[in-house]
């Protein structure tokens, strides 16, 4: 019976959705609460990126175990996105089965998240680190037992007052905030096949250079440096061992 409603849902029971040479495939964990009333909010950015991601490319989403998959196929690399539906707190259950069953190298991992420490919009791609006090880089560290992972964090800002940061986490993101979104959006996706095309290092170093732009229809300008220029003053691009 339970495999007669897998077929019949699609769902695939101990395949590969990536294929060929490991060091060619690349997971990509957006980090986020499932269910529509976390969609929208500031803690939900890593799944936010990866549909971003899907959607530019007209992938489909799967629902498959402990998450959500799709797979986007550039220049020779598989790209496993995944949105786990463990809820964030236990992150690194779903990052670890999916490591493990497609045979992805720990190095060919990616985190998306979301980091209150760092101004709005600001995007920092790290090789290693502490959990910074987040809850699902935490349980993927204990998890993975491992801090030496790559993980990309997506600012959101502390602009919350003593006492309402779980409010403002699991807050919407404001008018402001939601205009700004969609060329974040894109420069993540950039910057995710960069890593798995370019690798992590060329990402970091030569990443400030490549968002060099200016983009008339929203008026924001990409200096030398990778700072964002607009009538808001600076939001910088940093990325970091």
């Amino acid at each position: 019976m339970i495999e007669f409603f897998r077929k019949l849902l699609g769902l695939k029971k101990d395949a590969h959705y990536t294929e060929g040479d490991s060091m060619k495939k690349f997971l990509i964990a957006g980090l986020g609460n499932i269910g529509p009333k976390y969609e929208n909010t500031r803690h939900n950015i890593g799944f936010k990126i990866v549909d971003f991601l899907a959607r530019e490319n007209d992938l489909t989403w799967e629902t498959a175990k402990l998450g959500e998959v799709t797979v986007h196929k550039k220049k020779g690399r598989s790209f496993l996105l995944l949105k786990p539906s463990t809820y964030m707190n236990l992150s690194g259950k779903a990052v670890k089965y999916w490591l493990d069953k497609e045979n992805i190298p720990l190095e060919n991992l990616m985190v998306v998240t979301d980091d209150l420490n760092l101004q709005f919009g600001t995007l920092r791609v790290k090789t290693k680190g502490s959990d910074g006090g987040h809850n699902g880089l935490k349980d993927i560290q204990n998890v993975l037992q491992t801090t030496q992972y790559n993980r990309f964090r997506f600012g959101i800002s502390d602009a919350f007052s003593k006492g309402r940061q779980v409010d403002y986490v699991l807050g919407e993101w404001d008018e402001e905030e939601t205009k700004k979104l969609p060329e974040r959006l894109k420069m993540a996706s950039q910057i995710i096949e960069s890593f798995g095309l370019a690798g992590i290092k060329e990402t970091i170093v030569s990443f400030p250079r490549n968002a060099t732009e200016f983009n008339i229809d929203q008026g924001v300008l990409y200096n030398f440096f990778g700072l964002r220029i607009n009538g808001n003053g600076f939001s910088p691009i940093t990325t970091s061992f």
